[in-house]
């Protein structure tokens, strides 16, 4: 299983997502730091959930890191978040 799937199957469980999107930008990074061969280094996550109502965008990125943390952990060099409630 790819790392983006993984981490599309945690958010899903995590927080019941009305909208995901999980991108696997490492290929325009070609070059970059962090970049390295086969990709897998640079996501961009796009959540709306429910779940997140009442939160700060704060709190609602440290939710989505503490959730793939494993995966920041295992090699992600760069991860954009861009979470909402509705």
């Amino acid at each position: 299983m790819s790392t983006r799937d993984i981490m599309i199957t945690k958010l899903e469980a995590a927080f019941k997502p009305q909208l995901l999107e999980v991108t696997d930008e490492s290929e325009s990074h070609r070059g970059h730091g962090g970049w390295r061969e086969g990709g897998q280094t640079h996501f961009r996550i796009k959540i709306i959930s429910t779940a997140f109502e009442g939160m700060s965008r704060v709190a609602m990125h440290r939710a989505v890191n503490e959730c793939v943390a494993e995966e920041i952990a295992g090699g992600i060099h760069a991860l954009a978040i861009e979470a909402k409630s509705h």
